[in-house]
């Protein structure tokens, strides 16, 4: 028995604008399928207005039969000569079929275990079909769309127009969704906002004709010209917020300044046993300026795996210090700390500046070292270096004057904004070897101005990508061990930490023991994410001193691990990682004058994979790899879960609509400064 759905208009409240309407204000709606819609994402008049269809079918043009194509979708106006229903006796299965007649000919219809089709289709009556044209002798489609023929107006099927095909939920029909945000435009659309005029400068439609044509494109085209229109809000309420904060920052904060007197820098730099590249150089001026401005340094360094950041981060770190202001660098784990604690102790002990670690695990206040007095870098010249219990209450800190944050995708806005408040108003440098999209750079860090360090120091090995499947694994280890015999080390990483009950997915623990018996007479170290602090310390100092030639990890390894004797990369379930994730596995190799060679490893069921992975072996090019990797995960697969803060678009498409984006940003400036 069917059971009456019962509907209870609300009552439009005057108080709330037309987008926050709840849904119920429209008549003919029950209660069952208000809590559908619900399900879908749509509770107010505004989430009609801007349900995005995923698909157009253009209905505007009947076809006759003799001229179908096969594989086109295809509208047909004719009569019904023959409907039936078959019955297979060795199944419960059914078919119903129809024969539908024009002047030209006569189209065959299929629909698979559905009755209702011959309740409609009786012979003699005229009806319009649309569907996908599926052979051509005879002329057939299978499970058609149809009507009884009553003419054009408030046709379901949205016969004579371009048809939006929306998503849907059970229980929720086509039609039904179509005709209810048809109604919600007739009722409510003069009431939507206008919301930002730039149409006449960028050849938009108004904000409600957008909505109009979104659902209702009277020609091809006019569904993407209305994404745009709609895409650009979007991106104008992201960058005038961006604007905003920029403009109080500039307001309100005194910044620190840091002509810098080369008392530190100058001897730094003369003992380096390597010259700057003109990229870094070029990345120190720009930051000069940005610490003598009297404004506070908002900036984001990116630059490829093994490009030379630190010695960059080092460089301004001295500068800061020569200003008599103490320095905090952040890392996402303390092996990546410790890494830092180690080059900046080589690097700026001898210049008698003081180098911190404060950790989770290892909080020392007074270091083992004594502290060499020299001149204007003794007292509270230091530099502390730590993880994220850097952010907790128990850390403080003098006279903060900058802020370094190392792979600063790892962590989330707030931590970043916890940090700067240590201080009042201190520098920031973020940065990361995840380079970044363009688009993204201008979203989500559009706070920030951007340096990127271009070209890597010279002197370095090639590094040659192949990618292999698991029956070339013998051939593998011959060729690891050649390279351990030579001298090298290698490393092997996996996905998972412990093994699952998926047999191609290989795990680290239970493939150690394994390598470590193939690999003999070397010696082979562990390393994880779950071994205690001290553990992964005491596995990474035998790995770097080469008392340890294999190391058996997992992702871990993705950031700070800089071995340069290091020079083979093996990457199991390679096709379980982003591009962007490889490619920083890929940085820890051809880091010394050796070449190198990275190998990603492949299940057999993989072959999807293989298309991705081939971009990796192709470039070096980390740019293009992130816009690659972006482009199949999308931003918040990209970015990775920490990463807080990431604007949420309908609308836009960050690799599609960079030249948006560049407007949105130059028409916010102006307004923000005009305002």
């Amino acid at each position: 028995m069917l059971k009456k759905e019962h509907s209870q208009t609300v009552n439009v409240d005057p108080q709330l604008p037309v987008t926050e309407q709840p849904v119920g204000v429209m008549p003919r709606i029950s209660f069952e399928r208000a809590c559908l819609l619900a399900k879908m994402g749509i509770t107010t008049i505004g989430d009609l207005f801007f349900y995005i269809p995923l698909r157009y079918e253009d209905k505007r043009n009947v076809r006759k039969i003799s001229t179908l194509e096969k594989g086109e979708q295809a509208l047909v106006f004719g009569k019904v000569i023959e409907c039936g229903v078959q019955k297979f006796r060795r199944s419960r299965k059914f078919l119903t079929k129809a024969i539908i007649e024009d002047e030209s000919g006569k189209l065959h219809c299929h629909w698979w275990n559905q009755r209702w089709p011959a309740e409609s289709l009786k012979p003699e009556r005229e009806v319009i079909i649309f569907g996908k044209v599926d052979s051509l002798h005879p002329p057939q489609m299978s499970n058609p769309e149809f009507e009884v023929k009553v003419g054009y107006d408030n046709s379901r099927l949205g016969i004579g127009r371009i048809v939006p095909i929306y998503s849907l939920t059970e229980g929720v029909p086509q039609w039904w969704i179509r005709d209810l945000i048809s109604r919600a435009l007739d009722r409510f659309l003069k009431d939507l906002p206008h919301g930002y005029v730039y149409e006449s400068e960028l050849g938009f439609p108004s904000r409600p004709r957008a909505v109009q044509m979104l659902h209702h494109p009277a020609v091809p085209g006019e569904e993407e010209l209305a994404r745009k229109r709609l895409a650009m809000d979007e991106l104008l309420d992201m960058q005038m917020e961006i604007q905003r904060r920029r403009k109080n920052l500039l307001a309100l904060a005194h910044g620190i300044k840091c002509p810098g007197n080369n008392l530190l820098i100058r001897p730094f730099l003369k003992n380096l046993d390597f010259t700057l590249t003109p990229s870094q150089t070029e990345v120190l001026r720009e930051i000069r300026a940005d610490l003598n401005s009297g404004v506070p340094m908002r900036r984001l360094l990116q630059g490829d795996v093994g490009s030379g950041k630190t010695v960059v981060a080092a460089s301004v770190a001295l500068m800061v210090m020569e200003a008599g202001y103490q320095v905090v660098l952040m890392a996402p784990t303390e092996i990546l700390a410790s890494q830092h604690v180690k080059t900046f102790r080589k690097w700026f002990e001898p210049l008698g500046v003081r180098v911190r670690q404060w950790t989770g695990r290892l909080k020392d206040e007074a270091d083992s070292m004594e502290l060499l007095e020299k001149g204007s870098a003794a007292g509270k010249t230091e530099i502390v270096i730590g993880t994220h219990a850097l952010i907790e209450d128990t850390f403080q800190i003098e006279k903060l004057g900058l802020v370094i944050i190392d792979e600063q995708h790892k962590f989330g806005v707030d931590q970043r904004e916890r940090l700067l408040k240590k201080g009042s108003w201190p520098h920031l440098l973020a940065m990361t070897a995840t380079p970044i999209p363009r688009t993204l750079g201008l979203t989500l860090y559009g706070e920030l101005d951007i340096s990127s360090i271009k070209h890597p120091p010279e002197g370095r090995g090639t590094i040659r990508t192949f990618i292999r499947k698991r029956d070339k694994l013998p051939a593998v280890w011959e060729f690891v061990k050649k390279r351990l015999i030579e001298g090298r080390q290698t490393y092997v990483v996996y996905p998972m930490i412990d093994e699952t009950s998926n047999p191609e997915l290989k795990a680290v623990e239970a493939e150690f023991s394994r390598i470590a018996k193939r690999i003999a007479p070397f010696k082979a170290g562990l390393l994880h994410g779950r071994m205690k602090g001290s553990e992964k310390e005491y596995v990474m100092q035998q790995f770097a001193h080469n008392l340890v030639q294999l190391l058996v990890t997992t992702s871990v390894v993705e950031v700070g691990v800089d071995v340069p004797n290091a020079t083979v990369m093996i990457v199991e379930n390679a096709e379980r990682f982003g591009l962007a994730q490889l490619h920083q596995f890929r940085g820890r190799i051809g880091r010394g004058k050796e070449n190198s060679f990275c190998i990603l490893i492949v299940g057999n069921s993989a072959e999807d994979s293989m298309k991705r992975l081939k971009i990796l072996a192709e470039s070096r090019d980390g740019f293009r790899i992130a816009e690659e990797d972006l482009k199949i995960r999308g931003p918040g697969d990209f970015l990775g879960d920490r990463q807080h803060g990431m604007p949420s678009f309908r609308f836009a498409k960050l690799l599609e609509d960079y030249a948006l984006v560049q407007r949105a940003r130059k028409i916010a400036i102006e307004s923000v400064q005009e305002g």
